[in-house]
């Protein structure tokens, strides 16, 4: 991916409300079950909130359980990155945003087939575009 999206901390700041930046920009945390994807069955692809990159598919989606939106894949291995996380004494793997660096949340290996796994992402962190439902006229 060759459109990296480069801001000042400053320019996040007013780009984003208060919780989208402290998710997406300080490696935060919604509350679980509060966020407006976690159950959602709307058709459509996910994108980054800070940036607009393509990320995940609603395809892709299941419900885990956990609170938060899962997904068993990404759209594509350029759309994001993988970084270990050892932050609260756990080792983890961090989800990001390859365009914009954005934390979106973290990803396991207990998904459902035919990955295996477990994209857990913050909803603020995402938003829909809507695909839109073609009629029988």
């Amino acid at each position: 991916m060759s459109n990296k999206v480069t801001k000042t901390n400053d320019e996040w700041k007013a780009f984003l409300n208060a919780e989208q930046y402290n998710v997406c920009r300080m490696q935060g945390t919604e509350r679980c079950f509060t966020g407006q994807y976690h159950d959602s069955e709307e058709k459509g692809t996910y994108q980054c909130v800070c940036c607009g990159a393509e990320l995940f598919s609603s395809e892709t989606k299941f419900h885990s359980g956990t609170g938060w939106p899962s997904f068993w894949d990404s759209l594509s291995a350029e759309a994001i990155k993988a970084i270990s996380d050892t932050s609260y004494g756990m080792e983890r793997i961090e989800v990001r945003c390859r365009a914009c660096d954005a934390h979106l949340g973290h990803l396991f290996d207990d998904g459902p087939a035919p990955t295996g796994q477990r994209y857990c992402i913050n909803s603020v962190a995402l938003k829909l575009t809507k695909k839109e439902c073609k009629g029988n006229s």
